[in-house]
């Protein structure tokens, strides 16, 4: 089929890579119908050589090779190279696929903004970034694709550079993220130290051998191994937005909806989720690890659902159901069900970034309006954002047969199954999401399509269903939102999608346990056990009921929201500061780091540099100056007694030596 598959491998990012410096360098040149048809083209090319490589993975051949050796440091050499195997082929055909669909949806989406080139370089440079950093096969071009999301990331949340509020977003997110990356690079770092080397393939190898190693921290013994785990999880923290690292994610709804899309399906947010899940040979040595993971996944998923209840920004309540499900896929990675943990993260992206394009596609309608509040009875006049919004929002929740059932439902049944001191609580957190998550979900469902519209006549009047460069990718997403659960819940779960890819320690193998209930089943089969098993579990039940909850409070008494808002003003002023979180930061560290800068400013250049050094200097040149001017007066008798008065001192001197 094709004979060198190296090739192959190299071209999927480079193509990517090469489209991005077309649009972006002779933009002006190519106009903008060649700058979305080279991107598009690149994309669309990756796309296919990624399914590609994922067939002739799953056919038995595998790689893991240095492609460059980019410096050599005290024997250690720096390579670019790719680990090809089940983990990275899946990843890279889910990433591709979504970002063709939000090159293609960012035609319309885009189309009468000034900025129309330079975003679409934009967006096929990060995903480069993201085919680099899942590609890699050692820490360096790790952290290289990790620092290079993280830095287009910057420039697409601040896109619109003459908007503030886009300008802080940016800025925020770069800086909390630097929190998480410092970690990060410190975790490399104690992986060199420890192995000396920075090769996955030689790390992993290792591992079990370096088990026991120690060092003294705070008055105590730690494990090398559970420090390098922690410090990595502190930058999945910060890329994949868990508590307390997580308040730059909603705030990144201030860039362009198709870049919303593509950071929360497929992109950056995911990043952390693959690094730990690549990770796996280290973090299954370090329950501690796995329990502190587990912890922070389960905060997030609960907490951070429950702000969502709260927003009226359409996009918002979108970001904040991807903190959630951030959440709910870490805390597979704690219950060492690594492959729920993706598999979710998987199917996770088809819905979200379905229902992002799809809260896009309502903003277009209503004249870039984002308040739900002034919305409603949409689904009139756009039949099929509705209709995919619809699914996607059923995938979402996990109802059956629909993608997230099947996913969701693994990691919760994982979570039970788990013996982790945390692993009660995190149960108990994700089954009471479900019903937030059902409860935000159709709220926005039934604010934004149902009812009465609340919007202005004018603007009823011109709202129409979008182009067919916004609805077609709505249509493509909605059909893997549906099936893919169905289609690869066997061989994600309990079968071989993912090969020796993931590693679990025999003791920790929930899935297995989970798995045994189902023993001897397959296909079809399989897929309708779970179903039926499912439906009768607490998840499901209390999905159906945050629905229930949700017309109730917002198509039979629209009334009532109002005076719930008033009952409870104290919870519900709570949940829209956001736990305070953002006061907490900007006073502690930016006002701090404001404070500390003033202090240095006023003390350290005012007066002692510019104060002290600098001015004083001049002033003591000046009081010097003015007493010998009053030596230096012209007369010859000043001049004759200063000659005798130091002829006088010169002789004592001598006489008493």
């Amino acid at each position: 089929m094709i004979r060198n598959m190296q090739l192959v491998y190299l071209a999927i990012p480079l193509v990517c890579l090469a489209a991005s410096l077309v649009a972006g360098l002779f933009g002006p040149r190519i106009g903008r119908a060649g700058a979305h048809s080279v991107t598009i083209l690149g994309v669309a090319l990756a796309f296919v050589l990624s399914v590609v490589v994922f067939l002739d993975v799953h056919a038995g051949n595998r790689f893991n090779g240095s492609i460059y050796t980019w410096a050599l440091s005290g024997g250690v050499p720096f390579e670019i190279g790719f680990l090809i195997d089940e983990l990275s082929a899946l990843m890279m055909v889910v990433v591709t696929f979504v970002s063709l669909m939000v090159h293609i949806y960012t035609i319309g989406y885009m189309h009468d903004d000034p900025g129309y080139q330079r975003f679409f370089s934009y967006i096929s440079l990060f995903t480069f970034s993201m085919l680099m950093l899942v590609m890699s096969n050692n820490f360096l071009q790790l952290f290289f694709g990790w620092e290079a999301v993280g830095l287009v990331s910057y420039l697409l949340i601040g896109f619109w550079f003459k908007k503030e509020s886009a300008i802080a977003a940016n800025l925020k997110a770069f800086v909390v993220n630097r929190v998480g990356d410092f970690g990060f690079l410190l975790g490399i770092a104690a992986v060199l130290y420890v192995f000396g080397t920075l090769d996955y393939a030689a790390v992993f190898a290792s591992a079990p051998d370096a088990v026991a190693l120690q060092f003294r921290f705070l008055g105590g013994d730690m494990t090398w191994m559970t420090a390098i785990c922690l410090l990595l999880f502190v930058g999945a923290m910060g890329k994949s937005a868990q508590v307390p690292l997580h308040v730059w994610l909603p705030d990144s709804m201030e860039g362009p909806t198709p870049i919303s899309a593509l950071i929360h399906a497929a992109t950056m947010v995911t990043a952390g989720i693959f690094m730990v899940a690549r990770m796996s040979p280290l973090f299954e040595l370090s329950e501690t690890a796995l329990t502190v993971v587990m912890t922070i996944g389960a905060i997030t998923a609960f907490f951070m659902a429950l702000i969502g209840m709260v927003q009226n920004d359409i996009k918002r309540v979108v970001a904040y159901s991807t903190l959630s499900q951030l959440g709910y896929m870490t805390v597979a990675l704690g219950a060492s069900a690594y492959a729920a943990g993706i598999f979710h993260l998987g199917t996770h992206a088809f819905f979200k970034a379905l229902l992002f394009l799809a809260a896009g596609s309502v903003i277009i309608a209503l004249h870039h309006q984002q308040d739900m509040r002034k919305m409603g009875g949409l689904g009139r006049v756009m039949p099929i954002t509705f209709l995919t919004a619809w699914i996607g929002t059923i995938a979402l929740i996990g109802l059956p047969p629909f993608s997230g059932f099947f996913s969701k439902d693994a990691i919760i049944e994982a979570v039970h199954a788990s013996t982790l001191p945390s692993a009660g609580l995190a149960w108990l957190a994700l089954t009471a999401g479900t019903f937030v998550t059902s409860f935000y979900s159709f709220r926005l469902l039934f604010m934004t399509f149902h009812g009465k519209p609340r919007m202005d006549k004018e603007t009823l009047r011109h709202a129409k269903e979008s182009p067919w460069v916004v609805t077609v990718p709505l249509v493509l997403l909605a059909i893997p939102s549906m099936i893919a659960g169905a289609l690869y819940v066997e061989p994600a779960l309990f079968g071989d999608l993912f090969g020796d890819s993931l590693f679990v320690l025999p003791e920790h193998d929930t899935l297995a346990r989970i798995g045994a209930a189902y023993e001897g089943k397959h296909g079809i089969e399989l897929v309708l056990s779970m179903i039926l098993h499912g439906a009768l579990q607490p998840p499901v039940i209390l999905t159906l009921l945050g629905a229930v909850t949700a017309w109730f409070l917002y198509i039979k008494r629209p009334d009532l929201p109002d005076t719930l808002v008033r009952r409870f003003s104290a919870i519900h002023g709570m949940l829209m500061r956001k736990y305070g979180f953002d006061e907490f930061y900007e006073r502690v560290f930016a006002g701090g780091a404001r404070r500390i800068g003033h202090a240095f400013w006023q003390t350290g250049d005012a007066r002692l540099i510019d104060g002290l050094m600098v001015n004083g200097t001049a002033r003591s040149v000046g009081w010097i100056s003015g007493i010998v001017r009053h030596i230096q007066s012209g007369y010859v008798y000043t001049y004759a007694f200063a000659m005798i008065l130091g002829l006088v001192v010169l002789l004592t001197w001598m006489l008493w030596s």
